[in-house]
């Protein structure tokens, strides 16, 4: 009888095939591409000119709300109704109280949904804002 299976057995665990794990890393790659881009901003909107640029804030102070021509909100890229945009909103500044809002709105959106956050802000006392819109051109 030959004792050839040990010594066989200790070499094939030094052959790893990382073919599958190659595969694997560039499908996540390619998904992580296509949605990076999508996380910037939920809705594609079209921006007002004008405007100045910020003063550096930190990224854990900022909390986007997105208005859309319809009225729909987006808060942080998840679609909202104004009542539970309200309850987050307050939630997330009572644990933060430096919070800055980021209002995008977009320009054929009408006024009435932009002031209802407004007003629904300055009543819970959050008074930190910044309107965003597209830089002027020169």
């Amino acid at each position: 009888m030959k004792r050839r299976s040990a010594v066989h057995a200790r070499h094939t665990l030094n052959e790893l095939n990382v073919t599958p794990l190659l595969d694997l890393a560039f499908v996540l790659l390619i998904i992580f591409v296509i949605t990076t881009q999508t996380l910037e901003h939920g809705l594609n909107l079209v921006l007002p000119e004008g405007g100045a640029p910020d003063s550096n804030f930190k990224r854990e102070w900022i909390r986007t709300i997105e208005i859309d021509p319809a009225g729909r909100f987006l808060y942080q890229t998840e679609a909202i109704d104004l009542a539970n945009l309200e309850i987050k909103l307050v939630a997330d500044y009572a644990a933060n109280s430096n919070l800055v809002v980021f209002l995008r709105v977009d320009k054929d959106a009408s006024a009435e949904s932009l002031f209802k956050v407004t007003e629904m802000c300055l009543t819970n006392n959050i008074r930190k804002f910044s309107w965003r819109a597209k830089e002027p051109k020169p």
